[in-house]
């Protein structure tokens, strides 16, 4: 599958349609975007309604908190949470942690890789999941642990991950049957 990470290469344009400058300026309109406002919290906000943070609002968010780019530029690459790419709709993580290393995480990790065929950084073509590998999930008395989606998957196993992901690509599939 092609490689879409935000740190790599991004995202092919007949691929991934961005937010129009009508969504963005929607989205920024709803926020209370000024110089008084908390730029982290703001960025936060952003991503939630867009799901990254593409360059025109940015840009907006720039001009209007006069806060320099550079600046918001600065943050946003400090932050492991910000993206500045689109990402797919399902975020699988997984913990390289020691707890997890030494509990098998390495073979969860090489299962998902190879499940939706990506690596570490990178989004699946169809858009429907982003893979990343963190360096602790806080959750050691449960390696290895995998967040998908914002669940906590404890003592994992790669045949429990993979059911899990398999799932989540069959209730899509069946979805957009329905559609």
């Amino acid at each position: 599958m092609a490689d879409t990470s935000s740190c790599e290469t991004p995202p092919d344009a007949d691929r991934v349609k961005g937010p129009s400058a009508d969504e963005i300026n929607a989205a920024l309109d709803t926020l209370d975007v000024s110089p008084q406002s908390n730029l982290i919290g703001l960025l936060q906000d952003v991503q939630d309604v867009l799901g990254y943070l593409p360059p025109p609002a940015l840009e907006r968010i720039s001009r209007q908190t006069r806060i320099p780019l550079s600046r918001i530029h600065g943050v946003i690459s400090f932050y492991a949470q910000f993206y500045t790419e689109p990402r797919g709709r399902h975020t699988v993580r997984c913990c390289r942690g020691t707890a997890c290393h030494v509990r098998g995480g390495r073979r969860i990790i090489d299962t998902v890789r190879n499940v939706l065929g990506i690596e570490d950084g990178q989004t699946t073509a169809d858009m429907m999941f982003s893979f990343e590998t963190v360096a602790c999930l806080g959750a050691c008395a449960l390696s290895p642990v995998v967040v998908v989606d914002g669940t906590y998957y404890g003592k994992a196993t790669a045949k429990r991950i993979a059911e899990v992901l398999d799932q989540l690509a069959g209730a899509e599939s069946n979805q957009e049957e329905a559609d």
